[in-house]
């Protein structure tokens, strides 16, 4: 990719993450969480679906665009509330991106397929919107399950991971067998996708 807009883009997607103020670790390298998880992000992306276009990837980049300014603390406990968050986060990203685009110089038909990617729309039946949730659910496990099966009961995980893994492709959940993972998060995952019983 060629385009200067695609450069300026990234780069003001990725100034905009490093200012979070949760630094992680991704395979050995260390940096904000919002800019290593958005790199990993476009990186499953690109193996997934080579020759990827620029929507898809954009989406990739700044699908959590800024995310620790609406922390899940500031919703309601339980599920309606996490849900609620969720989606109301969906539509903030996907705004505050379309901004970002626009500055960057892309048109409004650019923007609005990347905020349909953002939001999610068509998932399960666009080929695109289907490989960004691959790769949303490939970061999680990579980077995240660990964390999240040490907060969570057994069953609840146990349900949190077959959603996922029902949201995924065949190509996401191949890739998901090839992860390299801990034994313990292997484990989980193995678990999962047994049958209850």
């Amino acid at each position: 990719m060629t385009d200067d807009r695609f450069a300026r883009a990234i780069a003001a997607i990725d100034a905009a993450n490093a200012q979070g103020p949760e630094v992680v670790m991704v395979r050995g390298r260390e940096g904000p969480k919002e800019v290593l998880h958005a790199e990993l992000a476009t990186e499953w992306v690109r193996r997934l679906r080579p020759g990827a276009g620029e929507a898809l990837l954009l989406a990739a980049r700044g699908h959590h665009l800024r995310r620790w300014a609406v922390p899940r603390a500031s919703y309601p406990a339980g599920r309606a509330g996490y849900l609620r968050w969720r989606r109301e986060l969906h539509g903030r990203h996907a705004r505050e991106l379309g901004a970002l685009l626009e500055g960057a110089g892309y048109d409004p038909a650019t923007i609005a397929r990347v905020q349909a990617i953002v939001r999610k729309e068509g998932l399960g039946s666009d080929p695109e919107v289907q490989t960004f949730e691959d790769a949303l659910c490939l970061v999680f496990v990579e980077t995240q399950l660990a964390d999240v099966a040490a907060r969570l009961e057994p069953a609840t995980l146990r349900r949190v991971l077959a959603k996922t893994t029902a949201k995924m492709s065949a190509a996401g959940r191949a890739a998901l067998a090839e992860l390299p993972l801990p034994a313990d998060v292997r484990a989980l995952l193995d678990a999962a996708a047994r049958p209850a019983g």
